[in-house]
């Protein structure tokens, strides 16, 4: 597949990703965009399909990860983490409808902390939890125009900054932690199956969250 890479800050990052896609022989386009900003998702959903001459898949993984606890989280922290990690989905998904004229794919990035009970990330558990619910509406709603609407819940993968080793160590004890390419992989999954596989979610975190309660501190 030719694929756009959106940004916000991290254009480097992604000019590198598009040097690594377009080194595979296939088209390789960046897009930077604010996708809290109301018309961003649309703006950027119209330029990746004139960059790519069309979209066929859509994945929705833009997000802030924030540890907010009850008494300290704020109105500005609550707003920024709904409008990135619930509103910007809905909103790009409503843009990809408009130009995946033939059908098409869009995959949700959810979290295994939809499964969990993680007090110290309130408003990020509850736009997780939005998303998997947006994905059985989209999936509905999208069904008849050859739209699959999938969602792919990773658990523990990358140690996120201000996370020491020890602590890092503690918390994937037990082997929660998953690599990069088993989320990709499932991730090409919904981006490749047949159409008929809607409205699903697939939990990538090594049966963790089926055993044993689980924390993240």
């Amino acid at each position: 597949m030719d694929v756009a890479i959106h940004h916000h800050r991290s254009a480097a990052a992604a000019r590198r990703t598009a040097r690594e896609v377009a080194a595979r022989g296939v088209r390789a386009a960046t897009l930077r965009a604010d996708l809290r900003r109301p018309g961003a998702p649309a703006r950027v959903v119209a330029a990746a399909a004139r960059a790519l001459g069309g979209l066929d898949v859509l994945v929705n993984n833009a997000a802030v990860f924030a540890r907010m606890p009850l008494g300290r989280t704020t109105h500005a922290e609550w707003d920024t983490i709904l409008a990135l990690n619930l509103r910007a989905p809905f909103f790009c998904a409503q843009a990809a409808a408009r130009v995946m004229r033939r059908g098409g794919h869009i995959v949700n990035i959810a979290d295994v902390a939809v499964t969990r009970t993680w007090t110290g990330y309130i408003p990020y558990t509850i736009a997780k939890s939005g998303l998997v619910t947006l994905t059985r509406m989209l999936a509905a709603a999208l069904r008849a125009r050859g739209i699959a609407v999938n969602c792919v819940a990773p658990g523990l993968v990358l140690r996120p900054r201000g996370f020491s080793r020890a602590r890092w160590q503690a918390l994937t004890r037990g082997g929660a932690t998953r690599t990069p390419e088993d989320v990709g992989a499932a991730v090409v999954f919904f981006a490749t199956c047949p159409r008929h596989v809607t409205g699903q979610m697939v939990l990538v975190d090594g049966g963790v969250s089926r055993g044993r309660p689980g924390r993240r501190p």
